[in-house]
């Protein structure tokens, strides 16, 4: 982790040890409504990981060798890692997973092929602990909040189970309706059957459609959601005036520019849903997704081969943000890949509509260098409070501490630089960086204490 000095230490001292806000990322409620050890190192550290397993297949491992995609002996795919632990250095994977090892699993032997089995022992030792299941482990790390991701026909299961048990953490989903919103989507026509199964609503005709969309959000806000979340490569919003003749359409036979035209429109109509029930709407945008073809045919979607690609923020969301971008009372995250947009489209944007809020460096460029450029780049156009602060967007649990610890010090290092250069002082540094740690989050997704 990032070493710091003077005005930065102190700064960072005076927010190390607040709370975990986690209001965005992929865990897995079934961790906490079921509290069951975490299975084995290579499961806790390697499998689930796509920074880790990318990393290792650039360098000609084979995703089948560590267990992505087919049966693997967990401890071979450990000491696969732990002899190519050396590929990580400059990355922000080999600072996370080093505070996992260290700060979390208390692991002081260096990892090397030859430590490779001593630290498994002792990490799987450690799994078996009751101190190290997921609700204890949650309590550890001063979790305040934590949202899942959750498709929009999730019966969230688990996390009625969360809510009916006697423990007091607070994990509450995300509604992501992709699946139901987007035609190019697999099965979109028998998702929107699911859909017309779950909520007793039929979506054969594009109002009863809507109905049904608005009776899940209701359930998930009944369930803790305080946001949405939608996902898409290319940035497209439209308002179509009479939509269902293009609904029918692409309820049978969609194609590529119809299905691009129908999810531009419903992300309008979700937006207008955001302003009726106050679900925080997030959009990322700008990956190409599955981008190695042998990897997709042979092992399946999200695998290590999603690409940032250039995206048009201001062309792309003009509709959405004529029609419901004036509103205060609706807010929108944006998250982008493309980091030439901060100080092009987005920090101008966010600086002027009422709705829209930064979201932090996502993905490629949650690191501590990517966490400064994004700074540099937003701050002198959108200020501080049309950023939306932190979340880690993971889905390895145990590294939620280090992302926001490494936020945490990115935050320090730069507001400390804003005093130095006489652009505030440090009373208003120390405000802005609990602001940064915990507050601007909060209050871009809803969430009290």
């Amino acid at each position: 982790m990032q070493a710091l000095k003077g005005l930065a230490e102190a700064l960072y001292d005076d927010i190390r040890t607040l709370p975990i806000v986690s209001p965005h990322g992929h865990c897995d409620p079934a961790w906490f409504a079921l509290d069951e050890p975490f299975a084995n190192p290579a499961e806790l550290l390697v499998i689930p990981d796509h920074y880790v397993f990318r990393m290792l297949y650039s360098q000609g491992v084979a995703l089948s060798d560590l267990g992505v995609g087919a049966d693997a002996d967990p401890r071979a795919v450990f000491r696969r890692f732990a002899k190519n632990w050396h590929l990580f250095l400059g990355t922000p994977s080999r600072a996370w997973i080093g505070h996992v090892l260290t700060e979390t699993l208390g692991i002081e032997t260096p990892l090397n092929a030859e430590t490779a089995d001593s630290i498994y022992d002792q990490i799987a030792a450690r799994l078996a602990e009751d101190a190290f299941r997921p609700r204890a482990l949650f309590d550890h790390f001063r979790i305040e909040v934590l949202a899942t991701t959750d498709g929009a026909l999730d019966d969230l299961s688990h996390h009625a189970l969360v809510s009916d048990c006697d423990w007091n953490g607070r994990i509450i989903p995300t509604f992501r309706p992709d699946a139901v919103l987007d035609p190019s989507a697999r099965s979109f026509a028998g998702n929107l059957d699911a859909l017309a199964d779950i909520t007793g609503i039929a979506t054969d005709s594009y109002s009863g459609y809507l109905d049904a969309l608005r009776t899940r959000r209701a359930f998930f806000r009944e369930m803790g959601a305080t946001a949405t979340d939608h996902a898409t490569e290319v940035i497209h919003t439209e308002w179509l005036d009479d939509p269902e003749a293009l609904f029918q359409h692409v309820r049978k036979t969609p194609n590529p520019d119809d299905a691009r035209r129908f999810y531009g429109h419903m992300l309008i109509e979700m937006a207008q849903m955001s302003v009726e029930d106050g679900m925080t709407m997030q959009i990322h945008g700008g990956a190409r997704r599955n981008t190695n073809h042998r990897v997709f045919t042979s092992v399946g979607p999200d695998k290590g081969a999603d690409i940032p690609i250039a995206v048009d923020w201001v062309r792309g969301l003009e509709p959405l943000l004529n029609r419901v971008g004036n509103n205060p009372d609706l807010t929108v995250i944006l998250f982008t890949l493309d980091e030439t947009t901060y100080a092009r489209e987005l920090a101008p944007m966010a600086g002027h509509w009422p709705c829209l809020r930064i979201g932090p460096p996502w993905w490629f460029h949650d690191s501590a260098a990517g966490i400064g450029r994004y700074f540099d780049q937003v701050v002198e156009t959108a200020g501080y409070w049309n950023l939306a602060g932190f979340n880690d967007d993971t889905r390895a649990f145990m590294s939620i501490p280090a992302r926001h610890d490494l936020w945490r010090r990115a935050v320090a290092v730069h507001l400390s630089e804003q005093v130095n250069n006489g652009a505030f002082n440090r009373s208003d540094a120390e405000m802005l960086a609990r602001l940064l740690a915990t507050d601007l989050a909060r209050d871009a997704y809803g969430l009290t204490p």
